[in-house]
């Protein structure tokens, strides 16, 4: 991704259609990259040329034939769109993001911190595994009962994630957002008096955070 950067940027001239030619531009570390003058020792580009070819006497062909190259068809979409993904790279390299830097409090200066919490799937999991019990469960509402597990979900769901009570409700197959607020209180109501349902959603936090945590 670094590559793909560095080439996009050098290569922004061509495409504002300021030059024909990227030498030709001089407020560019492009031809610091090609050059071997001494004047350029203060441009920091030894690492990413590096990266193009492990022989140094092959590094500045090969970076000038990768810059000449269009730039990636997926990572101009992404630029040219209106929003940014506050994370990007593959799903696998999002989630180990996740993992190492959330933390149970988010910023309330910085909403894309909220990126970083773990999804609502991953609490629905340990709560599962928790309770040991299957998904449909917590999905499934059961009128005039306490379901704790599913109650408990909710809760976790809006405390963690800071999700909407209309996003929790969707989520819990409610058709208001008043019975997520309620479910709420209710284990809010319960947690008061009951050590055992504190140490059990403890251990769903914990759990969690400690996958959340993992690299």
């Amino acid at each position: 991704y670094l590559l793909q950067v560095m080439r996009y940027i050098h290569r922004n001239p061509l495409r504002a259609g300021w030059v024909e030619d990227l030498e030709a531009y001089p407020w560019s570390s492009h031809r610091g990259y090609l050059s071997t003058l001494r004047k350029w020792n203060w441009l920091y580009k030894e690492f990413i040329l590096s990266m193009l070819h492990k022989e140094e006497g092959k590094r500045l062909e090969t970076y000038h034939r990768f810059v000449c190259e269009e730039d990636d068809v997926g990572l101009l979409k992404i630029y040219e769109g209106k929003k940014w993904p506050s994370i990007l790279g593959s799903k696998g390299f999002v989630q180990r993001i996740k993992k190492r830097f959330f933390v149970p409090r988010q910023h309330p200066e910085v909403p894309e911190s909220k990126v970083l919490a773990p999804a609502a799937a991953d609490i629905l999991k340990v709560v599962c595994a928790v309770y040991g019990i299957k998904r449909d469960e917590l999905l499934r509402s059961q009128r005039g009962r306490f379901n704790e597990p599913r109650n408990v979900a909710i809760y976790l769901t809006r405390e963690i994630r800071h999700d909407t009570l209309n996003e929790v409700g969707r989520l819990f197959r409610m058709n208001r957002y008043s019975s997520a607020s309620s479910a709420i209180g209710r284990v809010k109501a319960q947690m008061e008096g009951d050590r055992q349902m504190q140490k059990r959603i403890q251990k769903i936090i914990d759990n969690l955070f400690m996958n959340q945590t993992q690299t």
